[in-house]
């Protein structure tokens, strides 16, 4: 855990501490929680020479203390990690909501969900646990929270959200001592990451607006911040003794519709992720502009059973520059990427059990994603899950193709209060 990210949380503790004697008093205290073990073995040994991805049992309790126009909420996880042995605390979620007529405000970390996809994010650009999600935790692990400030603002003609982040926060990708990944320079160990300062300057600011047009949802999203994936710098291309990791700055553009149609709902989203620290595409330490734009429909076809399809593709500009300007020897990115998805969904024994499978196809790479799962509901508070992830295809250093080795079979349980 960070010192920044230790001083917001020291800070929010003091903030609460001083309002507890304000909630004291409110007699709608809700506490909820649950206990959950999570344990995910790998088809073959990790990097490291252990069996499993993850392995944990973890604990988590909500507090949630309305007072009338104010809120308090805090989730927290305390958790035991078998794999590294170690115990760990979190801070998922720690907020003070503020509700007016017209507007509202939520200050402390909250996780924010933008866009339409299933699984693909697009306008969505926030942070991610991509490890959470391979490794077959829960799928809430997926997204991280932000430290920062979220105002609404609802007019008649429209709904606002205006969003501002002082402390930058990455996504997570795979551990390389539990996942197998491809690395163009794997004996340069002289690694460092370097985040974007804290300062007013780097603040990222998002705003949406959204509202009904003709019975679909209509939105437009504009983000101005940084890649949350981060891009080598090597100090010498022909003799590379240190990698620098960075996040370069970036703007998003982008519009989403969703309705009703052709008997099931039908979902567009586009963006145009504007690379402002190289525009021209001359730089290959900074990613290309690119455009991107998802079609989605789901359907249910009979009672308890739900399709859901999407293709996904994305468009890099200046690609002519792009290839003169990256090194031999590393893989190169194609001009357009192409992705599908199905997920299939049957719910059986009056709803107590769920089949589910989704899977990823990307059609420029060949590389793929399946994750069956079967989760049962032994009672309102007892629940399992038992799933896989199963990679392969493409290139060694394709999205999905890079994690050929790191096949899993996970157990999830958890018993909620």
């Amino acid at each position: 855990m960070s010192i920044r990210r230790l001083e917001f949380i020291f800070c929010f503790g003091v903030f609460a501490f001083l309002m507890l004697p304000f909630y004291a008093t409110a007699s709608d205290v809700s506490i909820h929680g649950f206990a959950q073990g999570n344990y995910s073995f790998g088809a073959r040994t990790n990097p490291e020479g252990k069996d499993f991805k993850w392995a944990e049992e973890r604990f988590q309790l909500k507090l949630d203390v309305p007072k009338e126009s104010f809120r308090l909420f805090i989730k927290t996880d305390a958790s035991f990690d078998h794999i590294d042995e170690k115990g760990s605390l979190e801070l998922r979620e720690g907020y003070i909501d503020y509700t007016a007529q017209k507007w509202d405000l939520r200050a402390g970390r909250q996780i924010i969900t933008w866009g339409l996809g299933d699984l693909i994010f697009i306008n969505d650009v926030f942070p991610k646990d991509y490890e959470a999600f391979f490794s077959g935790r829960p799928l809430e692990y997926m997204k991280r929270g932000i430290d920062g400030v979220k105002i609404g603002a609802y007019p008649e003609f429209a709904s606002f959200e205006f969003i501002a982040i002082p402390v930058f926060e990455p996504n997570n990708y795979t551990d390389a001592r539990r996942f197998y990944m491809f690395d163009p320079m794997p004996n340069v160990t002289n690694r460092e990451e370097k985040d974007p300062a804290s300062n007013f300057k780097n603040t990222e600011f998002a705003v949406r607006a959204y509202r009904d047009i003709a019975g679909f949802d209509a939105s437009v999203y504009f983000y101005r911040g940084f890649y949350r994936k981060p891009y080598m710098i090597p100090d010498d291309l022909n003799n590379t003794t240190k990698i620098t990791f960075h996040y370069p700055k970036l703007s998003v553009y982008g519009a989403s519709l969703q309705g009703r149609a052709l008997d099931g709902v039908l979902s567009f989203e586009a963006g145009w992720y504007d690379s402002r620290q190289d525009r021209k595409g001359v730089d290959y330490t900074v990613p290309n502009s690119q455009t991107k734009f998802l079609v989605g429909y789901q359907r249910q076809l009979w009672e308890d059973f739900t399709i859901g399809l999407q293709y996904f593709t994305e468009y890099m500009h200046d690609y002519s520059e792009y290839k003169k300007a990256q090194p031999g020897g590393l893989p190169k990115d194609r001009k357009t990427g192409q992705l599908a998805t199905v997920r299939l969904t049957q719910l059986l024994m009056h709803q107590t059990m769920k089949l589910s499978l989704f899977s990823f196809y990307s059609t420029s790479e060949g590389d793929y994603l399946i994750n069956p799962e079967i989760k049962y509901n032994f009672s309102d508070n007892i629940w399992a899950a038992i799933g896989a992830n199963i990679f392969g295809g493409g290139e060694k250093w394709s999205q999905f193709g890079q994690l050929d080795k790191n096949d899993n079979v996970y157990l999830q349980l958890r018993y909620e209060f």
